[in-house]
């Protein structure tokens, strides 16, 4: 009898854990919510992110509850020697954070491992020149999103992105908006979209300023985004998502339609900030 009640018994075990793990990583996140944020780590935040005495106390306060949240929930590694100490872990979560305020969030759900370098790294890439040749190039890359769990950062450059918070430049935020553009499969520039947004206005707007930019880039007319944005899509999201955090004004005075398509999508205004 036991023989044929034990599988059911471990079935219905397997389904209670399936249907119970969601509440129960709630509950564990809504525990961290309610800790009293560290003293030291909020004296990190002060001196990394200029930005964050900027930011409404509502804002603020979110911010410290989904860092609590991050740290417990991704691992940090050390590359090249580097030390993980709680320095880097609060400035890369504070600013990896900001671009989950005011919405339902599952804190990069594929996302489980940043690894950190001391500064750029070498990767070997694949190149094709216009003969079809394809031959092996070194390049170093100051961050690299993958869509199988892990972000590359270089802390050098992570540590200037945060602490020149108006140049339009910043390595964590571009990793990271990669990491929200992979979530429903590889980045193709087209996140997961609220319920107040449609994905025929998002192509539309992005379409036409990817095109524009792809335009400016070929003739060396100068933009607010960064040419490597004209790469593909992918790309041209993470650096208007970049410029969007760290040059509001102009991005809003210049690109008002893309501008309140990121507004829409990251439901914050960093113009008020």
């Amino acid at each position: 009898m036991l023989s044929l009640l034990l599988p059911i018994i471990i079935c219905v075990l397997l389904i209670g854990f399936s249907v119970g793990k969601p509440y129960w990583r709630e509950y564990k996140r809504d525990v961290l919510r309610k800790k009293t944020f560290n003293k030291e780590w909020r004296k990190i935040i002060q001196r990394r992110m200029p930005y964050f005495r900027g930011m409404p106390t509502d804002l603020q306060l979110q911010l410290k509850q989904h860092i609590q949240i991050f740290l417990a929930e991704k691992e940090f590694v050390g590359c090249n020697g580097i030390e993980i100490t709680d320095e880097i872990k609060i400035t890369i979560a504070a600013q990896a954070c900001l671009l989950l305020l005011n919405r339902k969030t599952d804190y990069y759900p594929k996302l489980n491992t940043i690894l950190v370098y001391p500064s750029a790294f070498v990767k070997k890439q694949q190149i094709r020149n216009a003969d079809g040749v394809q031959y092996t190039k070194r390049i170093a890359l100051s961050g690299e999103s993958w869509d199988i769990g892990k972000i590359v950062l270089s802390w050098q450059d992570t540590l200037e992105g945060a602490e020149i918070p108006d140049d339009g430049h910043n390595v964590v935020i571009h990793e990271f908006a990669h990491q929200l553009d992979q979530e429903d499969g590889s980045a193709n520039g087209a996140p997961i979209l609220g319920k107040n947004q449609n994905y025929k206005s998002w192509s539309d707007v992005f379409s036409k300023q990817f095109e524009i930019l792809k335009k400016q880039a070929r003739s060396g007319k100068p933009s607010l985004f960064d040419y490597y944005g004209a790469t593909n899509p992918a790309e041209f999201f993470a650096v208007v998502s970049e410029v969007f955090f760290e040059q509001s004004h102009q991005f809003n005075h210049q690109y008002p339609e893309l501008y309140q398509q990121l507004k829409q999508y990251y439901k914050v205004d960093p113009v008020h900030w």
